[in-house]
């Protein structure tokens, strides 16, 4: 009898590791993985596109059924827009650099962006074009904006390239979402990440939220937010109205629900409440891809972005080859979108091949089929959130800056503007300067040629001239002049090794008659040192804050 219970007990193992393999591993082919990436970013295109005139209209109140828009099918189109093509700097950060890029060098890439940017991405990348470096430049104290929705707008790329891999989401947030957000504000990203890496292999839109909520950590804010909005919509899962409601009560108008919010009125761009509003799309939604982008944008507040993120994640669980051919047949690929190396073909293959990467580095591999076609073998993975922190109660910054080296890296104006320095203040360079009046080489300006115009980056922030100089024994003076727009005025100041030596303010006023500013700092304490000079054109307000140099030059004589 022994001998009968041990060969069936033989007999059965194979069994038993086959059924625990298929525990352990999903399978994925490739050409489905491609055919459901591209329609996760169809669904984001057609969400920004569909919702893009309602932004930010509707604040604190739904949007009227008569006040959506109708769909068009050039409405895909959305090659210029940020929500879609910021998230295009990470992917080539990670196309040049491999997926364990460092976040440093995350850093850097962003801080080299030229795209427009608000809120918490723009206070990150002034940040980290300062010397802030991450995961610093996304810490509340030097980020007001922390909790904001950012990185959850355009953290899409994270699963999209990560099929069934949501851990490989979370990690992406930690070195992508933390060079502008924190806490809820990382978390909201993460959570977006994983339910597209759900979404690959999920089609039940609850199933996917509570898969993707797994990667957020118990006891947030945004853990509470999101186990919320289920529990209220199974309370009521007809009229998803009533669950907005709810939600606006707690998460718009109770103060203690949007602890760091950047703003206290209805506008509310906080992580939390956004994310709120696209699980409201795919709970009400569903699995109907009008319904859902429809309800998550008529949800209100960020109209557009919401229903982005709804959209890319109901379509991935389609796949583009069944989207309806509304969402395809306006689609032209030819295009690259905005500050990026990529079209829509390009924008597709450079995603698989980092899928590619993300699979085999968490342990998976690719297979052949019988029939020769190629197979992602993906490893199941346990969920494992990031450690809890808030954005009201923070941990401590980690000091984190950029070493003289790295700052080199970041240009941080265009070629024109660093060509215009080299002929207009010859051996300088230029950080921070901002996109604002067209900055560059002026051919004449108040009779004067070759004239350089600057722009601060921001309100808080200057545009600098810098050049480290090896000060020679006897009288050294900088001698430069400056002006500034007739509709507005700057401030400058003159540094010498972080010392302030000038601050001036340059108006019309301060100005002589030709509308310049004759300066000379004397550098004669400096004879025989090393020192970094700083010529900062410093922002009075935000209206034509544009600095203009002329003949910026060291004398000396003995």
């Amino acid at each position: 009898m022994k001998r009968l219970v041990l060969i069936v007990l033989a007999a059965a193992l194979p069994v038993a590791s086959a059924a625990q393999a298929a525990e352990t591993f999903r399978r994925l082919s490739v050409k489905q993985y491609v055919d459901r990436m591209k329609a996760g970013w169809i669904g984001q295109m057609a969400g920004v596109g569909w919702g893009g005139p309602t932004e930010f209209r509707w604040k604190g109140q739904t949007i009227p059924e008569a006040s959506m828009p109708k769909w068009q099918a050039k409405m895909i189109n959305q090659f210029n827009q940020d929500d879609i093509y910021v998230e295009m700097t990470f992917l080539r950060t990670l196309e040049l650099y491999g997926m364990d890029v460092s976040i440093r060098q995350a850093g850097i890439d962003f801080a080299n962006s030229g795209y427009p940017l608000w809120h918490a991405n723009r206070a990150g990348r002034d940040n980290l074009r300062r010397g802030i470096a991450p995961p610093d430049s996304g810490h509340p104290k030097y980020n007001q904006h922390a909790d904001d929705i950012d990185y959850q707008i355009e953290a899409d790329f994270s699963g999209l390239i990560a099929p069934g891999l949501p851990n490989t989401a979370v990690e992406l947030g930690e070195t992508f979402g933390r060079l502008m957000n924190y806490g809820d504000g990382v978390y909201g990203g993460q959570f977006v990440g994983a339910m597209y890496a759900e979404a690959f292999f999920e089609s039940d839109p609850e199933r996917i939220v509570r898969a993707a909520l797994r990667c957020v950590p118990k006891g947030s804010q945004f853990h509470t937010c999101i186990s919320d909005v289920l529990a209220w919509h199974a309370e009521q899962p007809d009229d998803w109205t009533k669950a907005w409601e709810k939600i606006e009560a707690k998460y718009n108008k109770d103060p203690k629900w949007r602890r760091f919010s950047c703003s206290k009125g209805d506008f509310n761009i906080d992580a939390k409440i956004n994310a709120a509003y696209i699980v409201l799309g795919l709970l009400y939604g569903q699995g109907d891809l009008d319904k859902t982008i429809v309800i998550s944008c008529r949800a209100g507040q960020d109209s557009d972005c919401n229903p982005s993120n709804a959209g890319g994640v109901i379509f991935t669980t389609v796949g583009f080859g069944k989207l309806p051919e509304r969402f395809t047949s306006g689609l032209d690929e030819t295009p690259r979108f905005s500050h990026t190396e990529y079209n829509f073909p390009a924008l597709i293959e450079v995603c698989r091949k980092l899928a590619t990467q993300a699979v085999t580095r968490a342990g998976g591999r690719i297979e052949k089929d019988p029939s020769g076609e190629e197979v992602f073998v993906i490893p199941v993975q346990a969920p494992r959130p990031p450690r809890l922190e808030q954005c009201w109660e923070p941990g401590p910054p980690a000091g984190s800056r950029f070493t003289s080296a790295e700052m080199a890296k970041i240009a941080m104006a265009g070629g024109e503007v660093v060509a215009a320095v080299k002929k207009v203040a010859p051996g300088w360079s230029i950080r921070s300067c901002g996109q604002d009046m067209d900055p560059g080489l002026k051919g004449t300006f108040r009779g004067r040629k070759s004239v350089l115009l600057t722009h601060p980056p921001s309100r808080l922030s200057p545009c600098v001239l810098y050049r480290t100089v090896q000060v020679p024994a006897g009288k050294t003076a900088l001698k430069f002049a400056v002006s500034h727009h007739e509709k507005g005025d700057w401030e400058l100041v003159v540094k010498a090794d972080r010392q302030e030596l000038l601050r001036k303010p340059i108006t019309k006023e301060t100005v002589g008659k030709s509308g310049w500013a004759d300066v000379e700092v004397d550098l004669s304490a400096y004879a025989g040192k090393s020192v970094k000079l700083e010529l900062l054109n410093l922002p009075t307000g935000w209206q034509y804050e544009g600095g203009y140099w002329s003949k910026v030059e060291i004398s000396s004589h003995p």
